[in-house]
């Protein structure tokens, strides 16, 4: 699982590890990555994590799918900027729809160009027990147009056992779930698998908690990547709490590597120990996660456009969303230490007007409701004339410029425009990031107002604000 393997980068990091661990590190051949690659990256670097669900060896116990083909189970791809102090991670629904690049079969073939697929799809070309990793690595890097440095992928087996390493992870499910609730093609309700309320999961119940989609949520994997993310903030949170040393550091590392499959550049100890500690002022707080712009497009996911783009983009210049410089240690240095992704937005003395620019019911509300817990005064909530909008629009009067871009801040991608009306209007599009507030964990609105737009919304609704916040971080 993907939540788990942002650890594995930190838990090799003890020199006193390299014998212990380096034969239990597995490498994928680097004949698959492509050849026709973006530019090395002059800022930060980029590590595409992979949750793999293959039901090999120690995985077959663990439910889920059949047979031994390696599937992607969730992905992420987490920049590290060159102020090497923060990072973001952006996760790619398996059911987005992207272009696969030819990738290489085991018997040294290449596969033809294929448009239009689900994003798990690359993972499985050649069907092998171990997936494709290389095909996965060159899917997101003509996605993305980003180079990807390294590449982690770990199965539910690391998983489960990185839990019981650190006596697992405290969570709060919002009701009752059940094993139909895991396995929606059981055909009855089954056993009860969790009891609504805060709890520590280690294990297969951990691996089950973040595999769930049914009965918590709206039932999307959009809504699962949610409470992955908000996982792997609550074990990063768990392990600092009991201290990086030898008792807590070899039982998760140990846990990690056996399970691990990586790029021929981290293949060993040393390797994974040198990269890892490039990470190591990195804190979780100047963390963000985030979910590629999307919509849904039937019953899969569509990547919205041009948000992606722009996220690309700012990336690729080692920018971060609010389009500020993460300066390297090189670089211009911010007063704060901070990205400005990671510092807070005051729109206190700032008056704005809310136009809902989707068919999505309710936006508008919950935008206001977003400025005003960053300090904006909200005038008006409507409905714009037009319903067709995808870039959020804000626009502003003479002597405005300063304040709307502070407003901007709230909406990665937004557009601004000047106009003879007073004060500053924003008009949401499609493409609106559902938490654009620094340090949040965002993804875009479905389009259409039958599908519900709030895709995590069980936390919002829960009864218990503790367990809304154990739930989603």
């Amino acid at each position: 699982m993907t939540t788990a393997s942002f650890l594995v980068l930190v838990a090799a990091g003890a020199g006193w590890l390299y014998h212990r661990l380096d034969g239990n590190i597995t490498t994928f051949g680097a004949d698959g990555v492509s050849r026709d690659r973006p530019a090395p990256n002059t800022g930060g670097s980029n590590v595409l994590v992979i949750g793999s669900d293959s039901r090999s060896g120690n995985n077959s116990d663990l439910g889920g799918g059949e047979g031994d083909v390696g599937r992607s189970d969730t992905a992420f791809l987490l920049h590290i900027y060159g102020d090497r102090k923060h990072a973001l991670a952006v996760s790619v629904p398996r059911d987005a729809l992207v272009d696969i690049p030819p990738c290489r079969l085991p018997d040294g073939s290449w596969t033809q160009p294929r448009s239009n697929v689900m994003f798990n799809a690359a993972f499985t070309v050649g069907e092998t027990a171990d997936g494709n990793p290389a095909c996965t690595q060159n899917t997101v890097e003509k996605l993305t147009g980003l180079r990807v440095d390294h590449t982690v992928v770990v199965d539910f087996n690391g998983f489960a056992k990185m839990t019981e390493a650190v006596g697992g992870v405290p969570v709060c499910v919002p009701q009752d779930l059940y094993q139909g609730d895991l396995n929606p093609n059981l055909g009855h309700r089954g056993k009860r698998i969790f009891t609504k309320g805060q709890q520590t999961v280690e294990g297969r119940k951990a691996l089950d908690y973040v595999r769930l989609r049914h009965g918590i949520g709206d039932g999307s994997d959009i809504g699962r990547i949610k409470r992955q993310q908000a996982f792997v903030s609550g074990l990063i949170r768990k392990i600092k709490e009991q201290g990086v040393n030898p008792t807590t550091l070899l039982p998760l590392a140990t846990a990690a590597t056996e399970s691990l499959t990586v790029d021929p550049e981290l293949g060993s100890a040393q390797k994974l120990l040198s990269f890892a500690m490039g990470l190591k002022d990195i804190d979780l707080h100047n963390t963000a996660f985030v979910t590629v712009p999307w919509r849904y497009q039937g019953a899969r996911v569509a990547i919205v456009h041009p948000a992606a783009d722009n996220l690309w983009a700012a990336l690729r210049a080692d920018r971060t969303l609010d389009g500020k410089d993460a300066a390297g240690e090189d670089g211009p240095k911010k007063k704060s230490g901070k990205p400005a992704s990671q510092e807070p937005v005051s729109g206190a003395g700032i008056d704005v007007t809310v136009l809902n620019g989707t068919h999505s019911t309710g936006l508008g509300a919950r935008v206001a409701d977003t400025l005003r817990a960053a300090g904006f005064a909200v005038t008006a909530t409507t409905t714009a004339p037009s319903q067709d909008h995808t870039t959020t629009r804000i626009a502003y009067g003479p002597g405005q410029e300063e304040r709307a871009r502070t407003t901007a801040r709230l909406f990665p991608g937004a557009e601004l425009h000047e106009g003879s009306a007073p004060g500053i209007t924003v008009t949401v599009g499609s493409s609106y990031t559902e938490t654009p507030a620094p340090g949040g964990t965002a993804s875009a609105p479905p389009a259409d107002d039958k599908v519900p737009t709030e895709v995590a919304d069980d936390a919002r609704t829960a009864d218990d604000d503790a367990c809304a916040k154990l739930s989603y971080g």
